[in-house]
């Protein structure tokens, strides 16, 4: 059965100087997990410390606030529009000057799931997805936004998108074979179904759903539902219930702010598997 927990239940735990963390999902609180996640709490001038360790791929997107990443590679102002892909061994320095959350990641021994980590590290990654290209869904007014995929991040270990429910927008039933799958929600509330059986979802909520668990969630009539999900590994089949709309997405060329994307992507199934030129 799904895996559900509010940001809110979770108790801040002190990791150092301004700088706390609410252990969302551990080994502990789902032992079928293969992703760990926190979401971490910057006070305003505080800076915290990222050593990823060999073997870990993780990521990080900022929830409120801003921060700059620090590493070998330069220094990087970071807002709600990014999410930061690191690879094994990775260190940086986070600091926030106004206070910041954000959700961060972490898959340990990620190299099961993509053998070629091993001589081919995927490198450090910066997405801006404000600026990717959206996709329509051809049955409904969905948006689709892919933030990392094996072409932009170079692993098959895990696949990320922002998916965007206008009100009262509801996806068909479907189950994924081959990678387990968790959503956090940004903004909005709505239903969400895990096998058939339905509870509610808002804001802060994560929701993890086991490899081949059937799901699909509706937004309520009232406002815009947004959340970003992931699956581990990054390569999978979609399967759709009996009589459900195989979800079709047409690339529009633009971003979500209304400007030309930033690259361009090919129309595609979601049933076909990870695309290729994405």
């Amino acid at each position: 059965m799904a895996v559900t927990i509010n940001q809110d239940a979770v108790v801040a735990e002190p990791v150092s100087a301004g700088v706390s963390r609410q252990r969302l999902m551990t080994t502990a609180s789902n032992k079928n997990t293969s992703v760990l996640l926190d979401r971490l709490l910057l006070a305003a001038g505080a800076t915290h410390e990222l050593k990823i360790a060999a073997g870990n791929l993780a990521w990080f997107q900022v929830l409120e606030g801003a921060a700059t990443l620090t590493h070998a590679g330069g220094t990087l102002a970071l807002t709600e529009a990014h999410v930061a892909f690191v690879p094994p061994s990775f260190t940086g320095t986070l600091t926030s000057t106004q206070g910041a959350a954000l959700l961060f990641a972490e898959v340990p021994d990620a190299a099961r799931f993509d053998a070629q980590m091993t001589t081919n590290p995927p490198q450090m990654r910066i997405v801006d997805w404000t600026q990717e290209p959206v996709l329509d869904s051809e049955h409904d007014a969905r948006k689709r936004i892919y933030m990392v995929t094996p072409k932009l991040f170079g692993t098959k270990a895990i696949k990320g998108e922002m998916i965007i429910y206008p009100a009262g927008t509801q996806a068909a039933n479907h189950h994924h074979e081959g990678a387990e799958h968790f959503m956090y929600v940004l903004t909005g509330s709505g239903t969400a179904w895990a096998n058939e059986q339905p509870f509610s979802v808002r804001k802060g909520d994560l929701i993890w759903y086991a490899d081949r668990e059937r799901h699909f969630l509706k937004s309520d009539a009232a406002a815009e539902m947004r959340f970003v999900e992931f699956f581990v590994p990054g390569v999978f089949k979609t399967t759709w219930a009996p009589g459900a709309s195989v979800c079709t997405w047409t690339p529009t060329g633009r971003n979500i702010r209304g400007g030309a994307a930033a690259r361009e992507i090919a129309h595609h199934r979601a049933d076909a598997g990870t695309p290729q030129d994405v």
